[in-house]
């Protein structure tokens, strides 16, 4: 079993109010880690002081999002938090053909030598149009390819997209490659909200054990959206996950 985090961007809207009471609930669900994804109004150094008083660490970051400009921040920003695991990510439009794909990868590879040099590492996180497909190839087995350095957060409900992919053909494919999975579930239907963990039709099971157990650091509960209470979707998603056996909490 793997520790349990939860991408932070699931409850941006409770943490614009008050985002040190959203970590003290999902330090009190039982949470072991956070991802952030903003610090709203905080600094990367009030986050990590917080999260370790409420007893759980800060296990990669999605903030702030890496690209050519603001490497010093990122790195700065990592060390404050006390992660090694950076997170980048991009648009359907930088992978509209094989040219932006190559210019893509090479942003990536430009950020992952700084990230490198600076004892980080660099992880991408997908979304569906990733798994889409360019002349019969997965568009994400192309650039992953341009980027052989690269680690993967596997999102692994957009890599079904919406049911196209066997989302755990895809975690075996890059299991050597794989420190972090991204846990969603819902419906599997193209703009239709997510649900809690296990809720859905996503063999939540399956997926992560086609994960290699020596390179798998954490699973990460991420909701996008929801058509129920999102703190209660948060909770149940969490308690899934423990009573299953599949990962374990504070």
């Amino acid at each position: 079993m793997k520790p349990i985090s939860i991408q932070l961007y699931s409850l941006r809207e409770q943490a614009e109010g008050d985002f040190t009471g959203v970590l003290k609930q999902v330090a009190k669900i039982g949470y072991k880690g956070v991802e952030p994804a903003g610090f709203f109004g905080l600094s990367a150094g009030d986050v990590r002081n917080i999260v370790d008083d409420l007893g759980m660490v800060v296990s990669s970051s999605h903030s702030p999002w890496p690209g050519r400009n603001n490497i010093n921040e990122v790195i700065e920003t990592s060390k404050a938090l006390g992660t090694d695991l950076v997170v980048c990510g991009f648009g359907p439009e930088e992978f509209a053909d094989l040219d932006t794909i190559k210019k893509t990868a090479d942003t990536t590879n430009f950020i992952l030598e700084k990230v490198n040099s600076a004892d980080l590492r660099l992880a991408v996180h997908n979304h569906h149009w990733e798994f889409c497909r360019l002349d019969g190839r997965l568009i994400y087995d192309i650039f992953m390819e341009m980027c052989p350095g690269l680690l993967c957060e596997l999102d692994t409900y957009w890599a079904a997209n919406f049911g196209e992919n066997d989302p755990a053909e895809q975690v075996a494919k890059y299991k050597g490659r794989t420190v972090l999975l991204h846990i969603k579930d819902g419906p599997l239907v193209k703009d239709k909200a997510h649900t809690a963990v296990g809720s859905g039709k996503m063999d939540i099971p399956s997926v992560i054990k086609a994960a290699d157990e020596n390179v798998l650091e954490w699973l990460i509960v991420e909701i996008d959206s929801c058509d129920t209470d999102m703190f209660g979707a948060v909770e149940e998603s969490f308690k899934y996950l423990v009573d299953a056996g599949l990962g374990y909490g504070n």
